[in-house]
């Protein structure tokens, strides 16, 4: 509060309501008002003031007390929102208000029992709790109808959250209940071209009214992890209907504010410490809202959603997959979007953030780097998913490559902070979903000259090069937690191999070295689906060397160095005797099992570095396999790409590309390689696979199922052809210099001599109710981790994750 006096009047209210065994009447407004009406507080006081043991006294003991106090404080809000905050104090009552239900709001959430307590009705409050006096009082209105429709009200409150457009006549001021809210949009951007002046204390204002918009969202937290869960989050399914007649200013004013955002400014140097950046608290506020309400799951009823206006129709972008909440508005604005001046805003701003924190100054620490990046990530993978239209302008130009990035940084920069696990997981199904479109494949050819902080060896090359360069450090000396992402990251490298023009030497050797390391006997003997990684890196040297090989001479050479290679995964053994020798070896070699999936650890990949003391994690949901998120593509030769029919996708599954004229014995059972696919994806989703795992142990039959699909004819009749033709020119030529290899291998040529090119198999994300689970548990992980000033949900019972101190 704003001194001490008002502290003590605040705390010796919560202690009466705490110690009274009688209920206090709702009409005892002397005893309520003591909550709100006295002083002035902030939020923090008033977490201080109220502590969590005391609402949990006063809601197990007191209950009629603690839900007249909600029922109170949201009247309140109610009130306040009618009469337009036009005092002073009515502005004070309504924050301080706003203040006290965001701190109670989680304890009626974690309580199942109370959980359902602000949607009854709540006896004698008309339809619309005093706003709409028409309405017959006996059909009631919800109390958290009636507090969402008060802080969407108070979020367009003339003078209070937005400016005022009639300054000169007091007696003009704009009613709340009769002004148009597009016109007031509180940022320039989408579907609004003025922007109005910067006002502090109306973007103070507005994140305390969006952090208890949150709050109120938060309800998901205390419900357990579920891809059965087929019920909508109430809160947000009501606030985006068309009962909430502010949605569309609303949406546009949160994307707006998000995308506008720029934090370095006019660029003076440690300018972000000396003044603070009240906009950037609703930026984060913002755009956290916005990746709660643009949740959409897949497969769900639409029966669950509120009934909406034949206007409200079901977002064209997301039809096929049938949205769980087709009335969802926020959903169907984004879906909407399609002025090309609009979705520029949205990428540029979306990219402008990402690559925020990679702006290198003279002077260290000098520009504002800002921290909700995992927050964009969301936003952005959202608007693609959602927004087919913004997915193709952001591949129309070489602005993907804004994206890249940044993307490829946090995840060169996480891979070795068991914190950041999550993070490296949204990067991946990013560039999962972006890989499976030709356009991305084609921008990767653009030279990489951007020169941003990252430890990695100097090359010459694409951002294809950059890409390859990274997810071969993810993979060797990542932690090993991330091994259930190697699939991903393999998958998105045989997506773009049909397109790479020209790869440098430095990316070549890395995918020889993971072929290398990914063939070893012992590795490929140790779990029951390491074979894959095998077989996803034949596939990339087979795109490139069927549709590619003109430009592509370093990776040419490369295979002719490590001819060995797959001469040893041709003649691999499949004796019971040669399998014991290799898992002796890993013995002897001293290599454990890992702790996620079972897998064996591929040469170079280490534990998870601890993160710095003290940092809190929360867990997150197993990742589906890479067959479970992605349905399969054959581009054809006018390069559309035709889905493959269910039928024939697990044996593609199992072949992984195996091309024309591989062996004949590919005709083995479809049901085998959908046993062996379904027990792969349940050694990778189990945390207690290890002992899983344990159980199982190779035989030859199961070595020669596999064995015989390996896509080896394109690569042995390369070999075959040039090998020879290398070996002459060194002995009669007297070459030692590799550059003069290169030279005669950049001026060859296989046609006529290779096997009929293979048809070309893209591997598209496909959302699926596993995947729905993941980015549910890991959006509201983060949005828990990021809220600690005041700490929301601390010590509450959370149930969605887990909260760990490591």
């Amino acid at each position: 509060m704003g001194n001490a006096d008002g502290k003590l009047h605040f705390r010796k209210a919560v202690i009466q309501l705490t110690t009274k065994t009688q209920p206090v009447e709702a009409t005892d407004d002397a005893f309520w008002d003591q909550f709100w009406a006295h002083s002035p507080t902030t939020i923090q006081d008033v977490f201080a003031l109220v502590p969590a043991a005391e609402i949990r006294a006063v809601r197990e003991e007191s209950p009629s007390n603690l839900a007249t106090l909600c029922y109170k404080a949201v009247e309140r809000l109610v009130q306040g929102a009618e009469c337009g905050c036009s005092s002073e104090k009515q502005r004070q009552t309504v924050l301080n208000c706003v203040r006290l239900l965001s701190r109670l709001l989680p304890y009626i959430f974690e309580d199942a029992d109370w959980r359902g307590f602000f949607w009854s009705t709540v006896p004698g409050a008309g339809r619309a709790g005093r706003l709409d006096e028409d309405e017959n009082d006996n059909e009631g209105r919800p109390l958290a109808e009636s507090l969402l429709l008060a802080v969407a009200d108070l979020l367009f409150c003339p003078d209070f959250t937005v400016q005022c457009h009639k300054k000169n006549n007091p007696d003009t001021v704009d009613h709340i209940q009769s002004i148009d809210s597009c016109e007031y949009i509180w940022e320039a951007g989408v579907g609004f071209a003025q922007s109005p002046p910067t006002n502090y204390y109306h973007d103070i204002n507005r994140t305390e009214l969006l952090k208890l918009l949150l709050t109120c969202f938060s309800e998901a937290m205390y419900l357990p992890p579920s891809s059965e869960k087929k019920t909508l989050n109430p809160w947000v399914s009501f606030f985006c209907s068309t009962e909430n007649r502010h949605a569309l200013p609303l949406f546009t004013s949160l994307l707006n504010v998000v995308c506008a955002y720029d934090p370095v400014g006019y660029g003076i140097p440690y300018n972000h410490l000396l003044v603070s950046d009240h906009r950037e608290q609703l930026v984060e506020q913002a755009i956290q809202i916005l990746i709660v309400t643009l949740e959409h799951e897949v497969g769900s009823p639409s029966s669950a959603a509120p009934q909406a206006a034949d206007g409200a129709a079901s977002p064209s972008a997301v039809e096929e997959r049938g949205p769980a909440d087709p009335n969802n508005l926020f959903v169907n604005y984004l879906s909407r979007i399609h002025r090309e001046e609009d979705l520029s805003f949205i990428l540029k701003g979306l990219a402008r953030l990402l690559n925020n924190p990679l702006l290198q100054t003279y002077l260290p620490h000098s520009s504002k780097k800002i921290q909700f990046h995992q927050e964009l990530l969301i936003l952005f993978w959202r608007s693609c998913d959602i927004n087919k239209k913004f997915l193709f302008f952001v591949l129309k130009s070489s602005d993907v490559l804004e994206i890249l990035v940044p993307i490829l940084f946090n995840l060169n920069d996480a891979r070795a902070d068991q914190s950041r696990v999550g993070l490296m997981h949204i990067g991946v199904f990013v560039l999962l979903l972006l890989s499976g479109e030709r356009n991305f494949g084609v921008r990767l050819n653009k030279p990489y000259t951007l020169r941003v902080p990252m430890d990695i060896p100097v090359f010459t090359g694409t951002h294809a090069d950059l890409l390859i360069v990274i997810f071969h450090k993810i993979i060797t000396i990542g932690h090993q937690r991330l091994q259930p992402l190697f699939d991903c990251l393999l998958t998105i490298i045989v997506n773009i191999s049909p397109y790479l023009k020209s790869m440098s030497m430095v990316a070549a050797t890395k995918l020889l070295h993971l072929l290398e390391a990914f063939s070893t006997h012992w590795f490929l003997f140790s779990s029951r689906q390491n074979h894959h990684l095998v077989f996803f890196l034949l596939e990339v040297f087979n795109n490139i060397i069927q549709y590619q090989f003109d430009g592509n001479y370093n990776l040419i050479y490369a295979i002719i160095r490590k001819r060995s290679v797959f001469h040893q995964l041709a003649n691999l053994p499949s004796g019971t005797a040669s399998i014991q020798k290799a898992l002796q070896k890993k013995k002897s070699l001293g290599i454990s099992r890992t702790n996620s999936g079972g897998a064996e650890s591929p040469a170079g990949s280490r534990p998870a570095a601890p993160a710095e003391g003290g940092i809190l994690k929360a867990s997150l949901e197993a990742t589906p396999g890479i067959d479970k998120i992605t349905e399969k593509a054959r581009v054809s030769q006018d390069g559309t790409m035709v889905a493959v029919p269910h039928s024939e996708s697990s044996q593609i599954s199992a072949d992984h590309g195996a091309g024309a004229g591989a062996s004949d014995t590919e005709s083995s059972s479809d049901k085998d390689r959908e046993i062996c696919h379904a027990e792969s994806e349940a050694a990778r989703s189990r945390l207690s696979s290890v002992s899983s795992a344990a159980s199982w142990s190779a035989t030859p039959d199961w070595v020669l199922s596999w064995k015989a699909k390996l896509p080896l004819q394109t690569i042995m009749r390369l070999l075959q052809v040039l090998v020879p033709q290398v070996e002459k020119i060194c002995i009669d030529k007297g070459l030692t210099d590799e550059s003069e290899i290169l030279k005669f291998l950049q001026h060859g040529t296989l046609v006529g001599l290779l096997p009929v090119p293979h048809p070309l198999l893209i591997r598209k994300y496909q959302a699926n109710a596993g995947t729905t689970v993941w980015f549910r548990t890991y959006m509201w992980g983060v949005i828990y981790l990021r809220n600690v000033d005041p700490p929301i949900w601390y010590d509450t019972d959370i149930r969605l994750f887990e909260i760990q101190r490591i």
